[in-house]
Formats: structure tokens, C-alpha cells, sequence
């Protein structure tokens, strides 16, 4: 670890997962895999670098201790501590949707 700096901890937020949220409509879980998977698809043409954004979709399918050891060790810089805003080292904005950190309370449940 080394003697980092003080600023260097601030930007080590604890992560963890959003709030409970809804979506605008109950889902279902198919619906919401597709969703994730047309954000993850979609998400490097906005700009960033696709190794980040590789870690960032790693950390969000992740349970939080792992999750939290992927954004540490790519250098992301966690804005919010649920991940929706981040920043990468040479300050690039990334900003994540909730839908693809954690389900909605409403989502439906399919047999």
C-alpha cells in the first residue's frame, strides 16, 4: 500500500449499492438484461476507454467487496459511492445508470 496521500484516500470511497429505486415501469428480468446489455454495448462509443469501462461492467455484476477491488485496482475514481459517477485517472467522466447496479423494486418476477 505505501504511504498514499491524503487526497488519494478521499478518492477511495467506499462503494456500495444504490439506494433501492423503481423504473419508470415494472420490468421484467429479461427486460432488464437486455437493457444492460444495450448500455454496456452502447456505453464505450460516448467516450472513456473501454478498459474502464470493462472494469466498471465487471465491478457493477460484482458483489461489492470484489466490485471494490476492481475500481481500486483500474485507478477509477469513484464519484458517487454507488458508482453512478466516476472518473477514470485522466479525468474522463463515466456515469453509469442504476439499472445496471442493482434491480428495481419493482421489478417483475418471472416463473
Amino acid at each position: 500500500m505505501g504511504c498514499a496521500g491524503s487526497k488519494e484516500n478521499e478518492a477511495a470511497k467506499q462503494i456500495r449499492k444504490p439506494k433501492p429505486w423503481k423504473h419508470s415501469e415494472a420490468i421484467t428480468r429479461t427486460q432488464l438484461v437486455q437493457m444492460r446489455d444495450e448500455f454496456w454495448d452502447t456505453a464505450p462509443h460516448y467516450g472513456g476507454r473501454k478498459e474502464i469501462w470493462d472494469a466498471l461492467q465487471a465491478a457493477a455484476e460484482s458483489d461489492i467487496s470484489l466490485a471494490q477491488a476492481i475500481v481500486d485496482s483500474a485507478g477509477i475514481i469513484v464519484q458517487a459511492a454507488d458508482l453512478t459517477i466516476c472518473y477514470d485517472e485522466r479525468g474522463a467522466k463515466y456515469e453509469l445508470p442504476k439499472y445496471v447496479l442493482s434491480e428495481p423494486t419493482n421489478l417483475i418476477r418471472e416463473n
